[in-house]
């Protein structure tokens, strides 16, 4: 079976820096949702990348399922970011690391 996670790069939209606390607490809440879930691999931030904000790693059944998660995220949902989405078929001990 091919297993895959779905990457979403969040990039800085132009009012990324006027977000509130409430905004940023609705955005944590959607995190720990997607963990409750089981949906969230791994999440963070990233420093030294002009325009990114950071990005998370989801397991999802389908692309389309990830889309709709990210769609779902307050930063992007109220406006202050975007997304980039791309599938990622893991490379392991358990397919050979794709050999």
């Amino acid at each position: 079976m091919e297993n895959w996670l779905y990457v979403m790069i969040i990039e800085r939209g132009k009012t990324y820096n006027k977000m509130t606390r409430a905004v940023v607490e609705r955005h944590v809440a959607n995190l720990k949702s997607l963990d409750d879930n089981g949906y969230l691999e791994l999440g963070g931030v990233f420093k030294g990348y002009p325009g990114v904000a950071g990005m998370y790693i989801l397991k999802a059944k389908s692309y389309e399922e990830a889309e709709e998660l990210c769609k779902l995220e307050p930063l992007v949902a109220e406006g202050y970011a975007t997304y980039k989405l791309k599938a990622l078929r893991v490379a392991n001990r358990e397919n050979n690391y794709l050999l």
